[in-house]
């Protein structure tokens, strides 16, 4: 399998630790195809796709696992979904002047002066069936990485670093982390991750998993357990527009369709549109028949 638009797991055979790989091509020019963000957002938001297929990589769920960024700095939302297949969508919300401004700065995170931190992080999982997770944590660190590995340590406490790398072309992460039910020995935790630390953006955007990890491990044990594809793909559906408009009523509905002459929603996440003329619109309040009731002989 090919490398792009895939994740690939690994752990060492010596030690503690496993890791992930995620690059992403066609599946992040997808997600910039209707929008076209300031660099500084685009990259942003870029990490955030490369750590959300991380997460979700790292739990065993049925449904899909959300990572959401507020704040009070520019880019004031940031969203992106990953469900259990693989399929992440996202985007970002951003008002003023963002050019030349760090992550902090960016999201409102704290980077030493929390009486200007105002951003905060919340990771939920929801499954098909069974309970809904949700971990909210103030933001902190200098980078999109930083605050996640923050996020590990206050709600998971299990010991996580992350690299992360975007541009306009592709999007990449590289985690690593400490297996569960493992002893965190301190000495080859750390040399795992000092070695990590020497990885450029480019390099990480660049190399293929294989080449990545002799870059940063070849004189270790390392090995791969196999690719799984990730691409670009939104859940929206007539269907659920449907629902939607139902929940805001008929009165609603139909004022829409007086003011435009239809009613027109867009997905916020892939900018796909569904319009429903009067009659559509008319149609979605209709009481459906009743089925005939047979007698029986």
């Amino acid at each position: 399998m090919s490398t792009h638009d895939a994740l690939t797991k690994f752990l060492f055979e010596t030690l503690p630790v496993r890791g992930e790989v995620v690059h992403l091509d066609a599946t992040w020019a997808a997600a910039l195809e209707r929008v076209e963000y300031p660099p500084e957002v685009r990259d942003l938001l870029g990490q955030a796709f490369a750590a959300t297929a991380l997460l979700a990589s790292t739990l065993k769920f049925d449904g899909a696992l959300t990572l959401q960024v507020t704040g009070g700095g520019p880019v004031h939302l940031l969203v992106v979904q990953c469900d259990s297949d693989r399929h992440l969508r996202g985007l970002a919300r951003w008002s003023g002047e963002v050019a030349g401004l760090g992550f902090g700065a960016l999201v409102g995170a704290d980077i030493g002066d929390a009486s200007e931190a105002t951003g905060r992080m919340v990771i939920t999982v929801e499954q098909k069936s069974g309970e809904r997770y949700q971990g909210i944590v103030e933001l902190a660190g200098a980078s999109l990485a930083t605050a996640l590995e923050g996020y590990f340590e206050r709600s998971e406490q299990l010991p996580t670093r992350l690299w992360l790398a975007a541009d306009g072309e592709s999007a990449a992460g590289f985690l690593l982390q400490v297996m569960p039910a493992r002893d965190p020995d301190s000495n080859s935790w750390e040399h795992a991750t000092v070695l990590a630390d020497t990885l450029t953006p480019a390099e990480l955007l660049e190399l293929s998993p294989e080449q990545l990890l002799h870059r940063l491990y070849h004189e270790d044990d390392v090995r791969l357990l196999g690719a799984e594809p990730v691409t670009f793909r939104c859940s929206c559906s007539r269907e659920r527009i449907v629902e939607m408009l139902r929940g805001l009523g008929q009165d609603e509905t139909m004022s829409i369709v007086a003011e435009h002459g239809e009613v027109e929603v867009h997905c916020e996440f892939c900018g796909r549109g569904y319009r429903f003329d009067p009659v559509d619109a008319r149609a979605l309040f209709v009481p459906a028949p009743a089925a005939p009731v047979r007698s029986k002989h």
